[in-house]
């Protein structure tokens, strides 16, 4: 049914996307919010995987892609704001 005029973004772009989040959520230097920006990335788009309709697709990917951006804002400032001292989760045993 494509009367509705929406464009499902493809498997492609889904994926990358789904990249580009986890990749994000690496470059935060505190070790609790680069878990939960990747637990919560990993729970988003297992939650979304059965959907099917165009329109829900695009407004999920649409809303992935804002949350892309505003991840992309936040590890800027916490780069600027980063701990002094490591977590103890950062720290490799030698």
């Amino acid at each position: 049914m494509a009367a509705s005029g929406v464009a499902a973004p493809t498997r492609t772009e889904v994926l990358q996307l789904y990249r580009s989040l986890l990749r994000v959520a690496r470059e935060f230097c505190d070790y609790n919010i680069r878990e939960y920006t990747k637990r919560r990335t990993i729970d988003a788009f297992r939650d979304n995987k059965n959907l099917t309709d165009p329109s829900q697709l695009s407004a999920a990917f649409s809303d992935g892609k804002a949350q892309l951006e505003v991840a992309k804002r936040q590890t800027l400032v916490y780069s600027l704001y980063a701990p002094k001292v490591k977590s103890i989760m950062d720290i490799k045993p030698s």
